[in-house]
């Protein structure tokens, strides 16, 4: 079995699969973000081992990226 490289964002799980649930990119998926906003995302990379966002199933077995209501993270 091969090792996949992980994402700097979402880590182990495809950005494709994963979707901002905050800002101006509310509804894009990680991979679409890296794509229209290179610097967004780099800033999203940089702030991820902050604590400042997370990533959570929901229901309906989506991946949602959500922001830490308490950071200070511009977005």
């Amino acid at each position: 079995m091969s090792q996949k490289d992980s994402s700097p964002v979402t880590g182990v799980i495809e950005e494709n699969l994963v979707i901002l649930d905050f800002g101006k990119y509310e509804g894009k998926s990680v991979e679409e973000i890296a794509r229209l906003d290179p610097e967004f995302y780099d800033k999203l990379a940089s702030e991820k081992e902050n604590g400042v966002f997370a990533i959570r199933r929901q229901r309906d077995k989506t991946f949602r990226l959500y922001v830490n209501p308490l950071s200070n993270m511009d977005h």
